[in-house]
């Protein structure tokens, strides 16, 4: 059975590694050589936020995004209509008035929105947290078994055959 030991103080870095999928592969090698790793945490440092923009947005993009996602709403809810209606109902004609009605009021409520932005915000864009470098952080009782884990070995798995 595993540690599952929660922290109990201070922590020591025993890694330092570029991106977020390193410093996850160095967990993952702990873990499959038996290390507690509920006593491990990936710190990212100098954390900043980066938002990339997409296109622009304008009141028939916002319509059209809209009515898409109103479309599927709406056909899942006719799909939910017509499995409980004891398929009495022709399953397409339900499911085809979902999806319709869907899409008007998402077209509908997409514009509205947009419009009601009164141009603060016209382009669609995601968003996501970034860090210039990520730490694997272990509990000081065992950084030494941690570093002597990792030591000498890749963070990568070896090659499977």
């Amino acid at each position: 059975m595993a540690d599952q030991t929660p922290p109990t103080g201070p922590r020591r870095s025993v890694g330092t590694y570029e991106s977020y999928p390193e410093a996850q592969r160095a967990v993952d090698l702990l873990s499959d050589r038996g290390f507690p790793v509920a006593r491990v945490a990936i710190v990212g440092r100098g954390l900043r936020f980066e938002e990339q923009v997409l296109g622009r947005e304008t009141v028939g993009s916002a319509a059209l995004r809209g009515a898409g996602g109103g479309a599927l709403i709406g056909g899942l809810f006719g799909i939910f209509l017509w499995a409980i209606s004891a398929n009495d109902v022709g399953a397409g004609w339900i499911i085809l008035y979902g999806l319709i009605w869907g899409a008007i009021v998402g077209a509908i409520l997409g514009a509205i929105f947009q419009a009601a932005s009164g141009g603060q915000r016209d382009f669609r864009s995601a968003s996501r947290m970034t860090a210039d470098h990520y730490d694997v952080m272990v509990d000081v009782e065992v950084a030494d078994e941690a570093s002597s884990l990792l030591d000498g070995a890749s963070a990568s798995p070896p090659p499977t055959t």
